[in-house]
């Protein structure tokens, strides 16, 4: 029997939308899958000050792909760290002031909170029940730190505009309301890659779990790539496979079906 490494991505995947939890079927399934030998791993937006939800399974993860690959960790190692050029930076903080849209400034070790608008309140402390936030630090505090990454609150329709300022960044947009800013080169996809060289695991024997839009990359450099259905149509365009939504066992059963469990 080969042996896989799972990568989940949190919203959406692991925990649901609607109840802000883990089903009970996905518990199940992950308990199984770590007793059958195989591999959990984190891979999501969140950095870590705000990955909060995960108290049922916290003790079978192996590591985390954090800030979509810009922090990715096994135990006390860093596997990787690609934070954003600085001039970067300063051109998303000062468009965000000029403009008025919130902006989440993740650094190293703390998150600064602009939130002229209240989007971030609404968003991720109401809708998504983002815990933690209340420990965001002054924004020059901060800004004296490696960012990894910018969460910046407007529609699709200024993105094209303002990644072509900064081309040293990419975006991963997994929610109508926000995208995450990261460093050229810090995506899932390259965190799977980096975890797997850390941990000797080959490519092919990973799976990749996603339903945003920021999950494309690591759907596409899995060996299997499954789309929650859930999902976006266009991740599950790029998915070698869709199982039911998060609230509907997806995970127990695309595992059941791969045989993992």
């Amino acid at each position: 029997m080969n042996h896989y490494a799972l990568f989940f991505d949190i919203d959406g995947t692991l925990v649901s939308f609607k109840t802000h939890e883990i089903p009970a079927s996905a518990i199940l399934a992950l308990t199984q899958a770590k007793a059958n030998g195989h591999r959990v791993y984190i891979s999501t937006g969140r950095p870590v000050v705000i990955i909060t939800n995960l108290g049922a399974i916290e003790h079978l993860i192996d590591g985390f792909i954090t800030t979509n690959g810009a922090y990715c960790f096994v135990g006390n190692d860093a596997v990787c760290c690609n934070p954003i050029p600085k001039e970067a930076v300063n051109t998303i903080v000062d468009d965000a002031q000029k403009k008025g849209y919130s902006l989440i400034v993740i650094g190293k070790t703390d998150v600064a909170v602009l939130d002229s608008k209240g989007d971030v309140d609404r968003i991720f402390r109401q809708m998504l029940a983002v815990k933690n936030l209340d420990k965001a630090q002054p924004l020059n505090v901060v800004l004296e730190q490696d960012i990894l990454q910018l969460t910046a609150f407007f529609p699709v329709e200024y993105e094209k505009e303002l990644m072509e300022r900064v081309p040293q960044c990419i975006s991963g947009r997994w929610h109508p309301e926000f995208t995450d800013i990261t460093a050229n080169g810090a995506d899932k996809g390259k965190g799977i890659l980096a975890i797997a060289a850390h941990d000797n695991i080959d490519i092919a024997h990973t799976i990749a779990f996603g339903d945003g839009g920021n999950d494309t990359s690591m759907i596409r450099q899995a060996g299997i790539g499954i789309a929650m259905g859930n999902a976006i149509p266009e991740l599950k365009e790029e998915a070698d496979y869709i199982t039911t939504s998060v609230d509907d066992d997806g995970i127990l059963n695309a595992l059941r079906h791969f045989g993992i469990v």
